[in-house]
């Protein structure tokens, strides 16, 4: 185990700031995440009619999602049968009733994303005709795939008429989703619906202050090896050295996801030291998180390369729910068991009128179960990591799969360390105190009571710590759906 930290702890401090400073140039993730799908809908209103300037920022996995259907239909037909699509989802009332839109203008493009996968932008012009010469309450209701995750944000100007108070800013916070604001990132404005009043006369122009542009902020230095990594697998030439690095910097990685909320690396060192675990315990957890992993990342890459409507962020979501079901689960059957020891126990106490010769020695504690020792394993490393998913993906792009899935198995090895050196630590330090406890115990007293108490007490509370929060895991993610 000691060599084992020393040598993640070289990898932090040597392979990291190597790889900064060898990347072969900016590769950057979408500010949003490679699931997001951000929308914008610019609203004009004039006294005959209303135009609307939808835009979409696909990420990088949404982009590859729709990368065959758009090869095999071109960018331009594909660009006019989604803006027809919107043209369905985009709602605008006046006075309760419906506009009909027109598309006037579509176009899809490419750019540059990270791990040699690209993001697009969709851009739809559409206008109906709308008698707004009269005061008029306006409707509208954005329902273009709402399945997504992403910013969502409308605006609204006018011209020949007036806004009563809109309750839309009049220009883009975005800039139209190319600059995004670094305070909003992790609280993205979700900008469905809203309801205008247009009174005839005037114009609502955009003023300059209703601009919000972000500033470059430098990442961290977890962020900068993420960005290196995908620069490193986006590269065209892949050298040997530079294919090493690589491996060394996903275990890294690795082990960062594992530290990351939603893993329960708490509960499955306490559960392991409550269970009586044993250091061959953890090293089975480790093992079940690197191959629970790395299938989850291959069999979820190959889903969404082949299901274009299927929803990445949906998909991690109900993972994240049965991660912390699986977790639960075990933590009942914790108790249950507790419960049945109890009981077994307290049936021993009483005198027997006959005489036998079995053992009344019985292990209290309870080692853990192979079962539940696997299903904690599965819930450590169900839940792929975005990161992992794109380099996989970006690899398969430039036609090295083998060098994705390499790197993807190196993710898991870096999440299975840290699991397991927590489960080891953890049982460490409940050897070390096993002793002094009994020790204390034997001395009698007021302190050897507690200290009595407080072990009777210890599988219990871990059981019941592992149910509570296996049962918040799950709830966290089911709200996210």
């Amino acid at each position: 185990m000691r060599r084992l930290l020393v040598l993640l702890c070289t990898v932090v401090v040597t392979v990291v700031p190597a790889g900064v400073l060898l990347a072969p140039g900016p590769a950057h993730a979408h500010p949003l995440g490679n699931f997001s799908v951000n929308q914008l809908g610019a609203l004009t209103f004039h006294p005959s009619r209303v135009d609307v300037l939808a835009l979409v920022d696909l990420a990088e996995l949404p982009t590859l999602q729709e990368q065959s259907t758009v090869d095999s239909m071109g960018a331009p037909a594909w660009a006019a049968r989604e803006c027809s699509a919107l043209t369905g989802a985009f709602s605008v009332r006046v006075g309760g009733a419906p506009l009909a839109w027109t598309v006037g203008t579509s176009s899809y493009t490419y750019t540059e994303g990270s791990a040699g996968l690209r993001t697009s932008r969709l851009e739809c012009t559409l206008s109906a005709p709308a008698p707004l010469a009269a005061p008029s309450t306006v409707d509208v209701e954005n329902r273009y795939r709402t399945d997504r995750v992403g910013w969502r944000e409308l605006t609204a100007t006018a011209s020949g008429v007036h806004l009563v108070s809109p309750p839309l800013p009049a220009k883009s916070r975005s800039d139209g989703l190319r600059s995004y604001p670094d305070d909003l990132l992790s609280s993205p404005p979700d900008v469905r619906s809203a309801r205008l009043t247009v009174e005839p006369g005037g114009s609502t122009a955009a003023s300059p202050g209703d601009t919000a542009v972000a500033a470059p902020v430098l990442p961290g230095r977890l962020g900068r090896a993420e960005a290196t990594l995908r620069g490193w697998v986006g590269t065209r030439e892949l050298t040997p050295w530079v294919g090493a690095l690589a491996v060394l910097l996903a275990l890294v990685l690795g082990g960062a996801h594992a530290t990351l909320p939603g893993h329960g690396k708490t509960v499955m060192a306490a559960y392991l030291a409550g269970r009586r675990g044993r250091p061959r315990d953890a090293l089975t957890v480790g093992a079940t998180v690197t191959l629970t992993h790395t299938g989850g990342v291959l069999v979820l890459g190959l889903l969404l390369t082949t299901a274009a409507g299927l929803a990445g962020e949906t998909v991690l979501g109900w993972l994240g729910v049965t991660s912390g079901a699986l977790v639960a689960a075990v933590g009942l059957g914790m108790l249950l068991s507790r419960r049945k020891q109890a009981a077994h126990s307290h049936a021993h106490d009483h005198p027997h009128p006959h005489s036998h010769s079995h053992s009344h020695s019985h292990d209290h504690g309870g080692r853990p179960s192979r079962l539940a020792i696997v299903g904690m394993g599965v819930a450590g490393g169900l839940v792929p990591s975005p990161s992992a998913l794109v380099v996989l993906l970006g690899a398969v792009g430039l036609g090295r799969t083998w060098f994705g899935v390499l790197l993807v198995l190196a993710y898991g090895l870096g999440m299975a360390a840290v699991l397991t050196a927590a489960g080891l630590l953890l049982i460490k330090v409940r050897d070390r105190w096993a002793g002094r406890l009994r020790l204390s115990g034997r001395l009698g007293g007021r302190l050897g009571g507690r200290l009595a108490w407080f072990t009777r007490l210890a599988p219990t509370g871990t059981a019941a710590l592992v149910l509570v929060v296996g049962s918040a895991l799950a709830v966290r993610s089911l709200v996210t759906l």
